[in-house]
């Protein structure tokens, strides 16, 4: 049985913490050789990820060096990559030949919301992925989420055929009325869909949480890293086949393994005391921004929206912001065009919150 425990090559280490491309593979395949020595196999990555190196980082220190049947691969069909029909195929192939496969194990729609749904649908690449499972391009298909719960009810009852949901799921956005996380986690359950999860850390945000946080957990098990808690939150939910964590640094490899090596569920107890503690981070959080940089992408003024957003978060020096600037648009660059709140995948007001950056660092 596959342990619970996913590698996601979203948040690589890096060489530059600005150039999301710039992949430090001699870390990486260390982390990654760590990760298959100790038993865990599974692997998800994207089309756009580190800046569309993501792909061909998993074809260097992973499918290039290891048998095909020792491991895992998820990939994703982006919308906003799709002009046409034909797109579909030319995008898909170019996948299989960046990550060195003849074919993959899980793929999905990436990031299916209201936003992007009608593209989808426009090219019906619904009926599309179902003929890539039949032709054995795919093994298990399936779309990542990121709206509430009926859109995914609707979508799962006109699609019975899939196999997998990937959810964002967190003790953090348990009840948030934005995620809705509980709310579409018990609409997969009812169609019985296996479940993945995404952002059980929310992008680093529930590994450095509030100091009165932090004791509650060292109270309870002052061996177990505060990350722990959040990825075995998400991993104790029956139905959840794998976790996903996007690893950066060798540290965080180590310690996911060692508790997630032999998973010990969390007890009804410590659910409750986990769930409190999100409801405390809730009322603290300024900006709850994950860091994936899906509005990065899409910003005509390539504003650092995440990185300011995290400098904001931490009280950042102003030197650190104007440091930023030299190399992206500032926050007041921004033109209100809207077009990285139709992709955030938080639901986040940006432009709003750039504004209030500005007022702080400019």
């Amino acid at each position: 049985m596959e342990k619970k425990l996913g590698f996601g090559f979203m948040r690589l280490p890096l060489l530059d913490q600005n150039d999301p491309g710039s992949i430090d593979f001699a870390l990486l395949q260390n982390m990654v050789d760590t990760f298959m020595e100790r038993g865990f196999t599974y692997f998800d990555t994207a089309w756009m990820y580190c800046g569309g190196k993501s792909e061909g980082a998993v074809k260097e220190v992973l499918t290039s060096k290891y048998p095909r049947d020792s491991f895992t691969v998820t990939s994703k069909l982006p919308s906003g990559a799709l002009e046409d029909k034909a797109a579909r195929d030319t995008l898909f192939n170019t996948q299989l030949e960046r990550t060195g496969l003849d074919y993959f194990d899980y793929y999905l729609l990436h990031a299916v919301s209201g936003g992007n749904l009608a593209r989808f649908e426009e090219l019906d690449c619904f009926t599309w992925l179902r003929d890539k499972k039949e032709k054995g391009l795919v093994r298990n298909i399936g779309f990542s989420y990121h709206d509430g719960p009926e859109l995914l009810d609707k979508l799962l009852t006109e699609h019975p055929y899939m196999d997998v949901v990937q959810l964002q799921i967190n003790y953090l956005d348990w009840e948030n009325p934005k995620v809705q996380s509980r709310a579409c986690y018990e609409v997969a359950v009812k169609h019985g869909k296996k479940i993945l999860i995404m952002e059980p850390v929310k992008g680093g945000a529930l590994a450095n949480v509030p100091e009165n946080v932090e004791a509650m957990f060292y109270n309870r098990s002052p061996k177990m890293s505060v990350a722990s808690w959040a990825v075995r939150f998400a991993a104790s939910l029956p139905g959840v086949f794998m976790v996903l964590s996007g690893m950066s640094n060798m540290e965080q490899v180590l310690d996911n393994t060692r508790f997630m090596e032999n998973l010990t569920p969390l007890t009804e107890e410590e659910m409750k005391m986990v769930l409190f503690a999100g409801e405390v981070m809730r009322k603290e959080m300024k900006i709850a921004c994950t860091g994936c940089a899906y509005c990065l992408d899409q910003c005509p003024r390539k504003i650092a929206i995440p990185q300011y957003f995290k400098l904001y978060n931490e009280n950042g020096e102003k030197t650190a912001y104007e440091k930023l600037t030299k190399e992206f648009g500032k926050a007041s660059d921004c033109i209100v065009c809207g077009a990285c709140e139709k992709i955030c995948p938080q639901h986040l007001p940006i432009r709003k919150y750039l504004r209030v950056v500005a007022e702080k660092y400019e």
